[in-house]
């Protein structure tokens, strides 16, 4: 035995096999002939082809008068015009025609004609849009039945049993009539069926398509109110989502714009369908399922029928439960709950997911939020030393989820220099914003505490992030503004770096073009701390401008680093004769105005000794 074709166990469903509607067109007793309105035969059963003694190839493709013309030798019978009448008659009234007994003679291989009597029935085949596309031509031979009947009306006066016999034959008539109307109305039925349930998985995959764009729960509303009611077939749909011991109910019906917010609200004890099928029961048209009168919902109860599924992802409890409602009672047939069923799966999935996706944006907001309040913490204001002042930004990905490592410093070490970092711990993540604060305060407290140049602070710095267990990964670049009392007479000072693999710092000076100083970068801190730190110096004249920034200002998306340090270059060739706090905005404004990554921004500039500088700040 195949598997298909198993005993159902006790308790299991079984669906009936899908007719093949052909086969039984072709197998059924009864003779039956397919004919186009305009009486073009289109197929005729095995029996109309027995009993025509014809073929397929004969009759396929031609007038039904030209295969089956009048008898010539028969000027009298009317057959023939009494069937096209009949026939032209179903076809433009779209009404089904029962023909009274007609006298019908068909030609015979070898030529003539053979007397046949026949009871004739022809029904029209509508499409979706009521139109006449076939006519279906029943026609029993009932010759012999005739004869019988001429045969027992001559010798009725033989004896009683000619008169049963007219009465049986008459009677068989009868059934095989009453047999083939009803064989023709289930193939209408059938066929309704099947247009039916189509448009209704048409109506499916779209709502399901759509529900797969939604982000948020009003936009699987809005998904539901445009799609849901053409993949049910419904006036109208509910959903009632679960909110504690209560369930908020949104209706998506009527006229007017779609609802994206709850409209009512009943306790989830109620007996309305939705509440029974968010407590597991669904509840389907037939069971009594009337809209519960206490619910608040205009034009709800204006419909008499309803059926509800729960909104179950098939772990726990239902988020809810989704309510279609018709316009008439109506009976759910098989193939109809289960697309309802499927139905109520895509909008808990939908539902779900959105569920799921809201979480996170929470949680990364939370974690933003609290990142940045640690960077923000750890990022202070300047110092602002004596004919020096420094500008800091700091400006957060536009990304929610993008939290980082990025950092600055500005301070001033106990032998009168001003330092400046930057930095940039690798990841995107709560952890690089806990590492960078590790790695700010381990530099600064370095620097505080060992007045070599910047190259000996670095790989000091280095290996005892290496004693201290912090295995993490970042690039800076460590500078220092130095002023020896020959430079003090002459306004002019020394700017002495070391670079652990981050983008060079920029140069500015007046009445020459912006520069980036390309010296040889050393590895990323963290790779190699048992290695020593190179130093690089550059004249800073008074009125000059030193940069330095993290990759969030060059970098983009399938582009070169080249092609962003040149447009860097570019915008501060452009705007660096601004005073100094307007031009790291315009900078920042100009080369990042939706950031991409987290960028911080410090800048420098030297101020003639013999005037103050434009901001008037106080000196340290």
């Amino acid at each position: 035995m195949a598997v298909g074709d198993r005993p159902a166990e006790r308790g299991e469903a079984v669906h009936p096999p899908v007719p093949d509607f052909a086969m039984v067109f072709d197998q059924a007793p009864a003779p039956f002939l397919l004919l186009t309105p305009d009486l073009v035969i289109v197929h005729a059963n095995r029996a109309r082809l027995e009993a025509t003694a014809t073929t397929l190839e004969q009759q396929v493709g031609r007038h039904l008068f030209e295969v089956f013309p009048a008898n010539p030798d028969d000027p009298s019978a009317d057959g023939l015009r009494n069937l096209r009448a009949s026939l032209e008659l179903a076809r433009d009234t779209r009404c089904p025609q029962t023909m009274a007994l007609q006298k019908y003679d068909i030609p015979v291989p070898g030529g003539g004609f053979e007397e046949r009597f026949w009871s004739p029935r022809n029904v029209p085949v509508l499409d979706e849009r009521g139109d006449v596309v076939l006519l279906l031509h029943r026609s029993d031979d009932i010759t012999d039945y005739v004869r019988d009947r001429e045969a027992a009306r001559r010798a009725v006066a033989d004896g009683q049993q000619w008169s049963e016999r007219v009465q049986q034959v008459e009677g068989d008539l009868f059934e095989r009539t009453r047999e083939l109307e009803e064989l023709n109305a289930e193939l209408r039925r059938s066929g309704e069926r099947e247009r039916r349930t189509a448009r209704r998985l048409a109506g499916l995959a779209a709502a399901a398509s759509a529900l797969a764009t939604a982000e948020t729960v009003p936009g699987v509303l809005e998904h539901l109110a445009q799609h849901g009611r053409a993949a049910t077939g419904a006036e109208a749909v509910v959903v009632a989502l679960r909110e504690g011991a209560e369930l908020a109910l949104t209706f998506l019906g009527g006229e007017g714009p779609a609802a994206t917010a709850p409209t009512a609200r009943i306790p989830l004890t109620s007996d309305a369908p939705v509440a029974l099928a968010a407590r597991g029961r669904p509840v389907a048209a037939g069971e009594g399922c009337r809209w519960a009168t206490s619910v608040p919902l205009p034009g709800a109860g204006e419909l008499p029928a309803w059926a509800a599924m729960p909104l179950s992802t098939g772990g726990g409890e239902p988020l809810g439960s989704v309510a279609v409602g018709w316009a008439e009672p109506r009976p759910l047939e098989g193939d109809e709950v289960r697309l309802l069923e499927a139905f109520a799966a895509q909008c808990a999935q939908a539902l779900e997911r959105v569920r799921r996706l809201q979480d996170e944006r929470r949680r990364a907001h939370a974690t933003r939020t609290l990142a940045e309040a640690l960077q923000r913490s750890l990022l202070t204001e300047p110092p602002q030393p004596d004919h020096l002042q420094i500008a800091v930004r700091y400006l957060p990905a536009a990304q929610e989820a993008q939290i980082g490592g990025d950092w600055y410093d500005a301070f001033l070490t106990r032998d009168g220099s001003t330092t400046i970092v930057i930095g940039d711990v690798t990841g995107h993540d709560k952890v690089a914003a806990a590492e960078m604060g590790q790695l700010r305060g381990v530099l600064r407290g370095v620097a505080q505490a060992v007045t070599d140049p910047p190259g000996k602070i670095m790989a000091v710095f280095d290996r005892a992030l290496h004693r201290l267990g912090v295995s993490t990964l970042a690039t800076a670049v460590l500078a220092r503004v130095e002023q020896t009392p020959a430079q003090r007479a002459s306004g002019t000072r020394t700017l002495r770096w070391s670079n652990a693999g981050h983008p060079p710092p920029l140069l500015v000076e007046p009445g020459r073009a912006p520069r980036l100083l390309e010296a040889p970068a050393d590895l990323l801190l963290g790779l190699a701390p048992e290695l020593d730190r190179g130093d690089h110096q550059a004249p800073l004249v008074p009125g000059a401008t030193v940069l330095l920034y993290t990759d969030g200002l060059v970098e983009r998306r399938d582009e070169s680093l080249d092609t962003g340090l040149d447009r860097l270059l570019e915008a501060v060739a452009d705007l660096a004769h601004l005073p100094l706090e307007e031009f790291v905005d315009a900078l920042l404004e100009r080369a990042v105005p939706e950031p991409g990554d987290d960028v911080a921004v410090v800048a420098l500039r030297a101020h003639p000794e013999d005037r103050p500088r434009p901001d008037g700040a106080g000196r340290s």
